[in-house]
């Protein structure tokens, strides 16, 4: 059974530099998947090690299953709180082989030797390892590792599973492989999981729900369509896949429905076009609006639906059709066009842009922005209760009703799935 985990304030000072998390809050459900995003020196690795209790936080509280694990006096060590981790670069006993890895993990239970090596090579068997349980890891390719890894960590039962960039040393076919396995055999599990990267596709993938952090600071805990359909701050925007950005000018009041029009400040617009606002409103005329590859469609120059003129920089071919990037007469490029047909380079084109996948921020919003109070996501059920931030600061539309807003953003996730 999955650990419920609640985080408070926790702030980490390392001596003598910036804080590595500042106020982090946040409430994970039994059985939940949570994916940590954000680029190198966000914080998300020193979350996870304050979660696994590798470091000790400068305060904050962090609950794991009801009991308080760290927080004032309080640190428990590592093998004191019931978890269990899957390492970036596997970490395991070179002088052991891969049985003896995993049955390594239930020697604290004080089980016989013969019941270890049995319920070792049961799950060896359930990571399709169970022929190579005699073979050092010097014998296993880096996927196998990784497998085994992933397999003493799941063995011993816990309720927490933390993943350290587990996948980041791998290559392209293998990484997707090895996401599959690992979202099938921690659900299977039904362990609370903890997951961290710097990679947006993968978080979409993996995750029931995705936290970014930002500086650390964590600056949006959704679902992945919310996240995607909804970014909090344009720092999420841009983290999370953008096709370009343009300067646009506001031409009337907020809509019902959340949505604006306006105009891009560019001799490429041809007429306006209706975007959603962003979490942080609209204070003014002058605002920026952020494209989606999903909202981009290319057309020919003379279509009447154009929004914007340009001419093709670059194509290139990824199988089921080609990807453009084009470049703007303001020198604005606006990269990852999908299209089935192959249109040259400098050859004119049109773009038609889809409110969907247009979000527009105030020219001069704050890149970062905190969530306030504690948020949870996930109840173990599989519903998720899912908070964004900003000027809104109240909880996210289930995801049916995203799909029935923006089904392309829907799609567009769930292919990632």
């Amino acid at each position: 059974m999955g650990e419920h985990i609640a985080v408070e304030d926790a702030t980490k000072v390392y001596s003598g530099t910036a804080k590595a998390l500042d106020g982090v809050s946040l409430e994970v459900g039994q059985g939940t998947v949570l994916v940590l995003l954000g680029p190198s020196g966000s914080g998300k690795t020193t979350l996870l090690r304050c979660l696994a209790g590798i470091e000790r936080l400068s305060s904050g509280r962090i609950s794991i299953g009801g009991t308080v694990v760290a927080g004032g006096a309080v640190h428990l060590p590592p093998e004191r709180r019931n978890l269990s981790m899957v390492f970036q670069d596997y970490a395991l006993w070179p002088h052991l082989v891969a049985r003896e890895n995993v049955a390594f993990a239930l020697k604290r239970h004080g089980l016989p030797r013969a019941e270890r090596r049995r319920l070792a090579g049961e799950m060896l068997e359930r990571v399709g390892l169970g022929r190579l349980g005699d073979r050092y890891p010097s014998e296993l390719s880096g996927g196998e590792q990784q497998r085994v890894a992933l397999a003493r960590a799941l063995v011993g039962d816990t309720g927490l599973v933390l993943c350290d960039e587990p996948l980041s040393s791998l290559d392209a076919d293998l990484r997707e492989r090895m996401r599959i396995e690992i979202s099938s055999l921690v659900r299977l599990a039904g362990a609370t999981t903890v997951y961290i990267t710097h990679d947006q596709s993968e978080a979409f993938a993996l995750a029931d729900v995705v936290g970014v952090l930002e500086r650390g600071k964590l600056v949006q805990l959704a679902i992945p369509e919310q996240v995607y359909a909804a970014p909090a701050t344009p720092f999420v925007a841009r983290f999370t896949g953008l096709a370009g950005e343009l300067a646009v000018r506001v031409l009337g009041a907020r809509r019902h429905g959340g949505t604006v029009e306006v105009e891009a400040v560019s001799r490429s617009s041809v007429r306006p076009l209706v975007a959603r606002v962003g979490a942080h409103g609209l204070d003014g005329g002058d605002a920026v609006l952020m494209v989606r590859p999903t909202a981009v469609r290319l057309g020919a120059p003379e279509d009447t639906d154009n929004h914007l003129l340009g001419r093709v920089a670059d194509v290139a071919f990824r199988g089921r059709g080609y990807e453009h990037a084009v470049e703007l007469d303001c020198g604005t490029q606006i990269s990852g066009v999908f299209a089935e047909r192959r249109a040259g380079r400098r050859e004119p084109v049109g773009l038609r842009l889809d409110t969907s996948g247009c979000i527009v921020f105030p020219a001069g919003a704050a890149a970062t922005a905190t969530i306030g109070g504690m948020h949870r996501s996930g109840n173990g059920s599989g519903a998720h209760t899912s908070g964004d931030l900003g000027a809104r600061g109240g909880v996210a539309g289930p995801e049916h009703a995203l799909a029935l807003e923006a089904p392309e953003i829907a799609n567009e996730v769930a292919r990632w799935r």
